[in-house]
């Protein structure tokens, strides 16, 4: 147990920035080597302290820090960690029944979160949905759905992609290490093309669009025929891939040639769906209406949700006892999630999104403009990156500044997050419940971890 007591979580939790101890303190690094006796190695932590209570824009340890929250549990607890919404309805459901299976008994929460994604998502027409655990699932179904309705089994990806770690979406990823070294073989048929990745694009972000359409219609014409491939996957923001934003324009070109060839196009909204752009999906920022749509991260704000949301004849097109799972669609987690519904529409959290993102910008930009080792500061609403390079004008990645920046914003009492396929970006997934006054308190903190890092360096 515990030598601290355990403070009440969610948004009852003080809202402040507090170190009482170093990161991590006595307790964390107690458990700590209790973990590496019980845990396989191979899961490790980006903060290694352990939680006590979470609410607002705050995380508290065993040892009684607590920190300003950058990371919402990657883009899970979007709506605030317990926030009363999710936290009471699941309560509720856990008094009346944990668990029957859908596909013996279903229950009607499972259908109102089914009715909600279908009123939400922009795909065009009659719309179904399954629910299923995680992500990587979600994709997996998007993929066996679209290799049902159109019989070919052939799927392109892009660049700097995350889907997820099991066999075939670890195949659809594009980095190798962590995610695939040692893992192979892999799922065939995948296909990758260049992602249009404007701050790295070989010939500069004007004409990122055009040309890396165009290599796009060449591997499906050329190398790979269009009438091979079932259907197209693209993340409207890459996440782990560092949070690229397609260069504007690219992502309509990507469902033109889709759409040309036959093709379906899956967009997978895992990390950057249900509010945390601004919009309710990313790719709403663009116009784009896939024919199937993948969610799950902040669906039901930290219990296990996933899903994919359809055209009606494709969904449909799958057999019955083709899709489905024993815990999928869990009613704890279902009625979560019409928490989280209720928390977006009860608290305006898509302007709450937008705003944070003017605040981030508008910092980031600021920092950008004093240090040239903030090559890209890039994003949408409250998920924003900022990519670290050598201070050189020649772009190349500097990785091991990203993880002193980020092991100083720690110490400092600040959880921030690295990703991007060179491990050089800083990405920033606040909840939206966060205050002004810890966003504002958070950015200070990056800032000066950045500028005593570039100072030690000289």
């Amino acid at each position: 147990m515990s030598g601290v007591s355990r403070p009440a979580g969610g948004p009852d939790l003080a809202q402040v920035r507090r170190v009482v101890s170093e990161i991590p303190g006595p307790r964390s690094r107690e458990l700590l080597a209790r973990q590496r006796k019980l845990v396989p190695a191979g899961l490790g932590a980006v903060l290694p302290v352990f939680v006590e209570a979470a609410g607002g824009g705050v995380i508290v340890d065993a040892d009684g820090n607590s920190f300003i929250d950058f990371g919402s549990g990657i883009a899970v607890t979007t709506v605030g960690n317990s926030a009363p919404a999710v936290a009471e309805r699941a309560a509720a459901q856990l008094r009346r029944f944990t668990h029957t299976c859908f596909l013996v008994n279903p229950y009607e929460s499972y259908l109102d979160v089914c009715e909600k994604l279908n009123e939400l998502a922009p795909v065009p027409g009659e719309k179904r949905t399954i629910l299923v655990n995680s992500g990587a699932e979600a994709v997996e179904n998007a993929v066996k759905i679209a290799r049902a309705a159109t019989g070919r089994p052939g799927v392109v990806v892009f660049d700097h992609a995350f889907h997820g770690r099991t066999l075939l979406t670890m195949s659809l990823t594009a980095k190798n290490k962590p995610y695939k070294q040692g893992f192979g073989p892999f799922a065939p048929e995948v296909h990758r093309a260049p992602m249009a990745y404007p701050y790295r694009w070989p010939t500069g972000p004007v004409r990122c669009a055009e040309e890396a359409a165009h290599a796009l219609a060449d591997l499906l014409d050329r190398q790979v025929g269009a009438e091979n491939v079932a259907a197209v996957l693209v993340e409207p923001i890459q996440g782990e891939g560092g949070f690229v934003v397609p260069a504007p324009g690219f992502l309509s070109s990507v469902a033109h040639i889709c759409r040309a060839r036959g093709i379906l196009l899956i967009v997978d909204e895992i990390q950057a769906g249900i509010a945390r752009t601004g919009r309710m999906f990313a790719c709403e920022h663009e116009g784009i209406q896939p024919d199937l749509i993948t969610t799950a991260k902040g669906l039901a704000g930290g219990l296990p949700l996933g899903a994919v949301t359809g055209r009606a004849e494709l969904m449909d097109a799958v057999p019955a006892g083709g899709l489905g799972g024993t815990f999928s669609g869990n009613p704890v987690a279902c009625e979560a999630a019409l928490g989280v519904f209720e928390e977006i529409e009860a608290h305006g959290l898509l302007e709450r999104a937008r705003q944070i993102g003017d605040t981030m910008l508008e910092h980031l930009g600021g920092l950008a403009d004093a240090y040239a080792a903030i090559g890209d500061v890039r994003g949408r609403g409250a998920m924003i990156a900022i990519e670290l390079v050598e201070p050189t004008g020649d772009r190349v990645p500097a990785p091991g500044l990203a993880a002193r920046v980020a092991r100083r914003c720690h110490a400092d009492g600040l959880l921030v997050l690295t990703a991007g396929s060179y491990g050089n970006v800083l990405r920033f997934l606040p909840p939206l419940s966060i205050s002004d006054a810890l966003l504002e308190e958070g950015l200070t903190i990056l800032g000066e971890a950045l500028a005593k890092e570039l100072a030690s360096a000289v």
